[in-house]
């Protein structure tokens, strides 16, 4: 029954693996555009977070409809009518030149939809495998969490020296047929669990908060764990300013999969192995190294110096999320997974809003305050932001209630 249900695992993380892929190619292709024709990192910084606020916002009441409804209807829902903002953001520029608010409109709508595919999608992996299987789904999860930034990257950089960014849309669009289906394929294959119909959905919401607020160690992992996002969040709006302010479109694209072959690396050893023990000490220090290499990737305007620092700091991310993916999911009863999950990606993602809103204003402000451009400006807060990550993550070494969450005794040298 495990290996046919791994399979059918396969089919889903497939196609959640070309979702990713063209959701990257907008993403990157969106950056590239608004920093073109504004020259900011604010406002690069602006659609992201409109981008990504509707589906924090939404996560906790998507987290309680994953209890009470199937989940796999629930994630084609998501998924298919998320393409609404993509088409229009399309079809403003056939029309002609399309408004900033115009695209910041167009990625919101998709944000909305959106918001019911994470908390389903995790749940439904907790449906289908045992714990033995967690951590190697987990891999492979972070896995297609990289392809947006090691296969997309480098497609849209490269089609965008012969295309315009309509082209990367229309991939984009037609990612979402793929993934609809291969859903609903494993959708006809899992047996249906027995929903609680009749389950208030203000119930579901407020246990779901009671289960993460009463496990205290579940609870400061996750507090961390959005300081943790706001230091990952500066970079990841930071580093396009900072090599496109010396650099074009193309050497972009490039350098950005080269970084996320770190990601591929510790993605597939994850995948393969998965993580069996020391999971709090190796949440740890790979965020406690991710900060270091984060300053490393700021420190100088050179691409092969960037590159390496960023292949070390994206190779961290999936063993840091894999241990802390492990160390809820065997604390939360598989029942209510669905709404804990939407509190868990509410509460540890609250740190990208600050870092979406206040990095690229920082970065603009100091680059201009200092007379040292974006790029330098963005470097600083990057750098800051990797003195901070490291800071936050050392103190999780001595914190005896995340230790506690799991059913082993760490060796001496990690207490």
């Amino acid at each position: 029954m495990q290996k046919s249900n791994y399979r059918k695992f396969l089919i889903l993380w497939s196609g959640d693996l070309i979702s990713q892929i063209g959701g990257g190619l907008t993403s990157f292709g969106l950056g590239v555009y608004v920093f073109n024709i504004t020259g900011s990192a604010a406002m690069m910084a602006i659609v992201t977070l409109l981008g990504f606020l509707p589906t924090l916002l939404l996560s906790i009441p998507a987290g309680a409809l994953a209890d009470k409804y199937d989940r796999r209807i629930l994630m084609m829902i998501g998924d298919g009518f998320s393409a609404i903002g993509i088409i229009y953001i399309l079809v403003s520029m056939m029309l002609g030149d399309v408004a900033i608010w115009q695209i910041c409109l167009g990625v919101s709508i998709s944000s909305i939809f959106s918001s019911l595919l994470e908390p389903s999608y995790r749940a439904t992996v907790t449906d289908m495998l045992s714990e033995e299987e967690y951590t190697k789904a987990n891999g492979l999860t972070s896995l297609s969490a990289s392809a947006r930034y090691l296969v997309s990257p480098l497609i849209a950089g490269l089609l965008l020296g012969a295309y315009d960014i309509k082209l990367l849309l229309i991939i984009d669009i037609c990612t979402f047929f793929v993934t609809f289906f291969t859903t609903a394929l494993v959708k006809k294959s899992i047996k249906k669990e027995r929903i609680k119909k009749n389950e208030r959905f203000l119930s579901i919401l407020s246990q779901g908060w009671r289960e993460v607020h009463a496990r205290k160690g579940i609870f400061l992992l996750i507090i961390v764990s959005s300081l943790i996002s706001m230091c990952i969040g500066v970079i990841q709006i930071l580093s396009e300013p900072m090599i496109l302010s010396f650099a074009d479109s193309k050497t972009l694209g490039i350098t950005e999969t080269v970084c996320a072959l770190g990601m591929l690396a510790t993605a597939l050893i994850t995948g393969i192995v998965g993580i069996s023990k020391h999971h709090s000490a190796i949440l740890s220090i790979s965020l406690i190294l991710a900060g270091l290499f984060m300053i490393g990737f700021s420190i100088i305007e050179n691409i092969i110096v960037i590159s390496i620092f960023g292949f070390l700091f994206f190779a961290m991310l999936p063993l840091a999320n894999s241990c802390l993916d492990y160390l809820v999911r065997i604390n939360i009863p598989n029942e209510l997974q669905g709404r804990v999950w939407g509190f868990i990606g509410f509460i540890s993602q609250l740190g990208y809003i600050p870092a979406y809103a206040m990095s690229g204003i920082l970065a603009d402000s100091i680059g201009s305050g200092f007379d040292i451009g974006v790029g330098r400006g963005s470097a600083i807060v990057t750098m800051v932001s990797g003195i901070m990550l490291m800071i936050i993550c050392a103190s999780l070494l001595f914190s005896k209630r995340i230790k506690s969450l799991e059913s082993i005794t760490l060796p001496w040298f990690f207490w």
